[in-house]
């Protein structure tokens, strides 16, 4: 089996998810450019081996045997514009962080996208979970993708209606296709403007330090319900924040087991330790989801990803 350049063998999986905890990966590699990432794929195919695509890793758990597979953090950073009278057309590699994207528009006099400030993850990722905060959401912004089979690395480019996008969903789920870059229609706007957006921006950032953890790791561990899920009202109306609900039994800053604990800044985010295990993430969120169902009689379902379980290590229906 000849191997490409740019993979490599049993790299360690900790300091590459905001949990820090988790094994290895039997193979790892960080393609910089199309054809690398084509060729890591098609290698992966051909020999059988499972592949994962990881972003920051700022919504993935990962097991703590690792992933016998290959995994594949598209390092692909390029960013370009195109104007029109109004609007700016920033297309973005699949390895830019929403961060750096954000500072780039902002510069060029583009705004809509500091709504994500202090959210962690790359294009790739962000399109991948359609991030949001509060009533914006990622597909708001986007117009077009370049995707990339993972079976045999082949490209082409979709509109945004492919992607079918849900709350915490897209096609991406369900389809052998990666994004490997993206393009957002930004509002084109004056210095002034932008300086204004830049200071908004800061404050989203400064809120969201101050409201949730920052580090350690992967925000709000469980998706809020569906109204449909929810059969009963409280005070007249249907309460989806799965937070609510773990704030009313107690759980918020008193619950953990080993190095995992539930944030004392907010309900719904488990945060670990230096001396966590992934054992102990997945103990802490099963007491967390088994509360819920016996109080409520509601199922929490885990918006995190899982890597290297052989199934879903958690309480599901």
């Amino acid at each position: 089996m000849i191997i490409p350049s740019h993979i490599t063998q049993n790299v360690s999986l900790a300091n590459k998810n905001w949990f820090c905890t988790g094994g290895s990966a039997r193979w790892y590699s960080e393609p910089q450019t199309i054809q690398e990432c084509s060729e890591a794929i098609v290698w992966a195919h051909t020999n059988n081996i499972p592949l994962f695509f990881l972003g920051l890793g700022a919504n993935t758990l990962v097991s703590d045997d690792g992933f016998d597979g290959l995994v594949i953090k598209i390092g692909i950073k390029t960013i370009t514009i195109q104007e029109d009278a109004d609007t700016v057309f920033v297309t973005a590699g699949a390895g830019t962080t929403i961060e750096e994207l954000i500072q780039y528009s902002l510069a060029h006099n583009a705004i809509g996208l500091e709504e994500f400030s202090g959210i962690p993850g790359t294009v790739g990722g962000s399109v991948f979970i359609n991030i949001h905060y509060f009533e914006f959401f990622i597909a708001r912004f986007l117009t077009e993708a370049q995707i990339i089979h993972t079976f045999d690395g082949s490209m082409r480019t979709v509109d945004k209606e492919w992607f079918n996008f849900g709350y915490d969903y897209t096609t991406l789920h369900t389809q052998p296709y990666a994004v490997i870059s993206a393009t957002f229609a930004l509002k084109k706007c004056t210095a002034i403007e932008s300086a204004y957006a830049a200071g908004r921006a800061y404050e989203i950032i400064r809120h969201r330090t101050h409201r949730y953890p920052s580090v350690y790791t992967c925000g709000s561990f469980f998706k809020n319900f569906d109204e449909q899920e929810v059969p009963f009202l409280t005070n007249g109306k249907k309460i989806t924040a799965v937070a609510y609900y773990l704030d009313k039994l107690g759980l918020k800053g008193t619950l953990s087991h080993g190095g995992a604990s539930v944030s004392t800044k907010h309900a719904n985010m488990i945060v670990s330790s230096p001396s966590a295990t992934t054992a102990d993430i997945i103990t802490v969120a099963r007491t967390m989801q088994k509360a819920v169902y016996e109080a409520y009689g509601l199922l929490p379902q885990s918006e995190c990803r899982f890597l290297g379980f052989d199934k879903n290590p958690l309480m599901h229906v």
